[in-house]
């Protein structure tokens, strides 16, 4: 089973624009998040792959790969699809460009689903973690998901997801993260399928893998991903680098 990373990677940014070329530590944050995913062994190979060629000339002058996307992209799924579409590979696992602080013992999860997956079921898995605060649960930039009993997403909400029409029923509230590792037959038909409502309504591009039938196995971590949105967080980045 031929394991690999992809970094999407785009210079613009709302919240933050150019956050993946700022200085972490003497590095960009985007070549850390590539030398990372490269220290962690937990892949076949390792791309970032970019709209930018200053993105691009950072990571191959350090000796990394790039991959230039040809199109203009409206999510990083299809970014992902269109680089690995003529790669020999069965497992394709999406790394943030912006989080150079990997969570290896997650990803690690992640890809044991699929050595575990023999009657090939999953389509794609991902991770969530519970949340407790009510701020959290409300919050529509906290994205909500909820699974069925062995763990397959029903689906995804910035919405409060089950409604709270009853208390102390035992539910939990789960957040995903949107790290994904995706079967490339599923990303590859993503790339053939156009926006439908529920993920034009929520803005939630996982939410075209469920309308159009493909099963996304939810994996369940105890630590937040750690990424760098905001110049708060770079920051933080930066203390974190330096301790």
């Amino acid at each position: 089973m031929k394991t690999i990373a992809v970094i999407p990677a785009r210079y613009a940014s709302t919240r933050f624009p150019a956050k993946l070329m700022q200085d972490l530590g003497g590095k960009t944050v985007i070549l850390r998040t590539y030398e990372a995913a490269k220290k962690s062994n937990l892949f076949d190979d390792v791309f970032v792959v970019t709209d930018s060629d200053l993105i691009f000339d950072e990571i191959v002058s350090n000796g990394g790969k790039a991959i230039m996307s040809i199109k203009e992209h409206e999510s990083g799924s299809d970014r992902i699809a269109e680089a690995v579409e003529n790669m020999d590979v069965d497992i394709v696992v999406n790394v943030q460009g912006d989080e150079p602080f990997i969570n290896t013992e997650a990803l690690q999860k992640l890809i044991d689903v699929y050595k575990n997956d023999a009657e090939m079921k999953v389509d794609l898995a991902s991770l969530m973690f519970e949340i407790t605060e009510e701020d959290e649960i409300s919050n529509p930039n906290n994205v909500k998901v909820v699974t069925d009993q062995s763990g397959f997403a029903l689906y995804f909400s910035r919405s409060v997801i089950p409604y709270p029409r009853e208390i102390n029923v035992g539910v939990r509230y789960m957040q995903h993260i949107g790290i994904y590792a995706f079967r490339k037959q599923a990303l590859l038909d993503f790339y053939s399928w156009p926006m439908k409502s529920l993920e034009a309504s929520e803005k939630l591009e996982q939410l075209r893998y469920l309308e159009f039938g493909k099963r996304i196995k939810m994996v369940e971590t105890q630590e937040k991903s750690i990424g760098i949105d905001t110049v708060e967080d770079l920051e933080k980045a930066r203390k974190m680098v330096t301790e």
